[in-house]
This record gives structure tokens, C-alpha cells and sequence, in this order.
């Protein structure tokens, strides 16, 4: 499934990284590679909608799969979110990014009939709607299985396909309200907070594409599929690992923190005589030592208050004071100079413009300027994680609504023109007019 012309790999280890060149001097022209991905090979159907599954789907992408994306014919949510450019979405451009996209109506019984066809030919389905919707539709797992017994489902949902709460309509933020960790996020004499982004639908996105991979190598052995079942506030409740048993040992609750992490000192954002903030973390024996000494109080280090990592949690107020009145007599660039040359792990609080201009982020290629059909490229962030001997790889920005559901159809579903045109005459499929005319059609027009 890979090689196809017109697919250009963007690669995004160190050599051919590329980052915006209006912010970067240290950018790198492209050297476009053919690293087919660990996954190439394999087909993923995406009915998943809005972050958490077509995040899931983009990793799947990012690492060679095939990744076929359905979506409305007025376009999946995400089109709505975050800024725009030129009218297009800048952030479909990255979360789509990969995918072959394709415009079906599913709630029609030839839309349903066309995912049937498709998912005969794959080896993933990624959905994340509401527990039973697609088994009203005829396509739950127990149907498409009898099809192909090797499909792994992966079934993306606010609160898992059983229990109570199933049925709640489920969003990351809500779902991470109801895991804890949102009671968590803030300052203690504040409401709770949030993330300025869908961190709970990544979290989840994460966790199913990791489970199907647990599946994948389970298939390997038995050849049979599974259904993975990801609920969005239990992978948000995961990271309330150590809360749980303090919770049930010591009946102890939680509370908002600010920048610190209650139980590790010190581990908190502190102010430099500029107005700007540095993070400074040195939990263990050793780096403390370090800080004490690079802030001329090397004595602190056998202070009984903070000679351990368990004594000096009991005194967080006073050592964040002590060196809250050490950063305060330096600019925040100095403080970072001295912290690291003393190796304390430390840094600023980066913005985005920080990080369009920081030279590790360069060396790593973690900008990488993709091509897009329409803005001619796009930058985005890179492959995570980086394989040594199969790295991953960004064949394209994410493309328009439709722009793919003729080629698709035709070589995945085996579908002819005329039948392809005929769904799209009855609105079950929409074909993007700029892209891919059915056979023919330009030879005639250009005569």
C-alpha cells in the first residue's frame, strides 16, 4: 500500500527536518526520503470524529499505515477548531495529516454498506461515537468480525462501552472533570482549571493506539481481532496513579497545587528579577545538594529541615522562599545559565514563538514544514517517537473533504466511476471537485 505516485514522504528525523524559515535561520532544506513506516502495510478505517480518534488515526499514519479517513460531507469538527488560514484549518491540516480522506454519509444504508466493503479490506477500524451507534448501523464488531475476523476495533468513548455512564455523551474535558485530574489542574485558591488543549483526548488517543498494537501482536499469534475499549475519563484517571492509594490508605485528598507537585521539593516555578518565571525541579539528595550550592548555601544541603527528600516536603513554604529570594537577584537568562552549568534541571516557560526559534528544536526537527495542496506547505509538529532503524514519516498535510473518496473507492472498494458518480448524485458519498476527476473527464475537457 505504499509507493503510490504522487505520495511525498516528509521525513522527520534530524537530517531532513525542516522548521519555518520565517523564524528560523538554522532551517534545513528538505530531503524528501522513502522510509516506508513499521506499519506500512497495514489499513486503518478512521470513523472516528474530532480529536481523540483522528489523533489515534494519525499515529497509525505517522508510522506507514494506511489510514483511510471518513468524514461528513460538511467535514469533521475539528475543521471548526483553532485558527484558520486562508479558510482552510490549520489544525485538520496537522491532525489529518497522512490520510486519505473520503466523504461518506453513514447514516444512509448504502454509506453503511460502503464501510462494510472497506472494512472487509482492512486491518483496523478506529470510532469513537456513542456506545451502540454503530451497532444500530449494523457495523459493531460482532457484524464486521463475521466479515473479517482479524479486525481489531478500536472503540474510542467518553466513559467505555458499559457501565452506567455509557450512554453520557462523552468530550475530553468533561470526561477529565469526572477522572479527578481536573480538580488537580490549578491554584489551590482558584476554580479548577484546564489545559489550553485536548489533553485528555490525546491521553485516550495514546492508550488506544497502544492497545492496538497489544491486539495486533495478540493477532499475530492467534489471527483472530479484539475490540480495544478506550473511555476518555478512565485514561484522564490513570495519571491520578499516586492519589489512589493515599486516597484509600490515608483517606487524604487531593488538592490543587499551582506549579507545584506537592510531595517533591523543591518542584516549583519561581520569579527572576525580569518578571519572567524559571521551573527549577531537584527532588533528590544529589541535585539538591547542587542547588544549595550554586545559590551560595551549600549549608541547606545539611539542614535537618531539608536534608532528605521526606524532610524537605514537610518544609516546601520555606525553601521555596529561601530560593525565591536567590532568582529574584538574577534575569531569568542567567538563572538558566547557572542552573545548567551546575546541572540542576531547570528552564523558562516556553511560549510558541520560543519554540519556532530554540536550536534544539531545530537539531531534532521538531518543526517540520509539510506540503499542503493548498497553502503549499504547513508546519506542524514532528513524528514522536524517533526509531532508529524505521522512523516514521509525513507524506502530506491533511487534505480537503473528499479529496480522496474517488481513488478510494475505486481501488480499496472496487467500485467503477458510474457507480461511484451514481452514490454521489444520492449524496451517500462526496467527491471533492478539485481532486481526482473520474477517467476520462480531463482528457475530454482538455480536447
Amino acid at each position: 500500500m505504499d509507493g503510490k505516485p504522487g505520495i511525498a514522504f516528509i521525513s522527520t528525523s534530524v537530517d531532513t527536518a525542516i522548521a519555518a524559515p520565517c523564524l528560523m535561520k538554522n532551517a534545513r532544506p528538505h530531503k524528501p526520503d522513502n522510509h516506508p513506516g513499521p506499519l506500512a502495510g497495514y489499513r486503518v478505517l478512521e470513523l472516528g470524529s474530532t480529536v481523540a480518534g483522528p489523533f489515534c488515526g494519525r499515529l497509525f499514519a505517522d508510522f506507514g499505515a494506511e489510514v483511510i479517513k471518513v468524514e461528513p460531507a460538511d467535514g469533521d469538527p475539528v475543521r471548526s477548531m483553532g485558527k484558520r488560514y486562508q479558510g482552510k484549518s490549520l489544525y485538520a491540516a496537522s491532525i489529518f495529516r497522512g490520510k486519505r480522506l473520503i466523504s461518506v454519509d453513514l447514516r444512509t444504508a448504502q454509506g453503511q454498506d460502503l464501510v462494510r466493503k472497506l472494512a472487509a479490506k482492512s486491518d483496523f477500524l478506529i470510532e469513537n461515537f456513542r456506545p451502540g451507534a454503530l451497532e444500530a448501523w449494523g457495523l459493531g464488531y460482532d457484524a464486521l468480525s463475521q466479515i473479517n475476523p482479524g479486525l481489531i476495533m478500536i472503540r474510542i468513548s467518553g466513559y467505555g462501552q458499559t457501565g452506567p455512564y455509557s450512554q453520557r455523551p462523552g468530550y475530553g474535558v468533561i470526561c477529565e472533570a469526572v477522572s479527578g485530574l481536573r480538580h488537580l489542574t490549578g491554584d489551590p485558591d482558584r476554580p479548577p482549571g484546564r489545559i489550553a488543549t485536548s489533553t485528555t483526548d490525546y491521553i485516550t488517543g495514546l492508550y488506544a493506539a497502544f492497545g492496538a498494537m497489544l491486539a495486533l501482536e495478540s493477532r499475530h499469534r492467534s489471527g483472530k481481532g479484539q475490540v480495544i475499549d478506550a473511555a476518555l475519563y478512565e485514561g484522564a484517571f490513570s495519571f491520578m496513579e499516586p492519589h489512589v492509594p493515599a486516597y484509600e490508605k490515608l483517606n487524604a485528598v487531593a488538592m490543587r497545587a499551582g506549579s507545584r507537585l506537592p510531595g517533591n521539593t523543591p518542584n516549583n516555578l519561581y520569579l527572576a528579577r525580569d518578571g519572567q518565571y524559571i521551573h527549577i525541579t531537584a527532588a533528590s539528595d544529589g541535585v539538591f545538594k547542587r542547588v544549595a550550592a550554586v545559590i551560595g548555601q551549600p549549608g541547606l544541603a545539611d539542614d535537618p529541615r531539608f536534608k532528605t527528600a521526606v524532610a524537605r516536603a514537610g518544609n516546601e513554604d520555606v525553601l521555596d522562599d529561601i530560593i525565591s529570594a536567590w532568582t529574584k537577584q538574577h534575569d531569568c537568562a542567567e538563572l538558566e545559565r547557572l542552573l545548567h552549568e551546575a546541572a540542576v534541571p531547570a528552564a523558562r516557560i516556553f511560549t510558541i514563538e520560543d519554540i519556532f526559534r530554540d536550536p534544539h528544536y531545530a537539531a531534532r526537527g521538531m518543526l517540520a514544514a509539510v506540503p499542503d495542496d493548498d497553502l503549499g506547505s504547513v508546519t506542524m509538529p514532528a513524528v514522536v517517537p524517533k526509531l532508529g532503524t524505521t522512523p516514521g514519516a509525513i507524506r502530506h498535510a491533511g487534505h480537503r473533504v473528499g479529496q480522496d473518496t474517488r481513488m478510494v473507492l475505486r481501488e480499496v472498494a472496487g467500485m467503477t466511476d458510474d457507480e461511484i458518480a451514481q452514490l454521489e448524485t444520492a449524496g451517500v458519498v462526496a467527491c471533492d471537485p478539485h481532486a481526482d476527476q473520474p477517467r476520462g473527464v480531463e482528457a475530454s475537457e482538455a480536447s
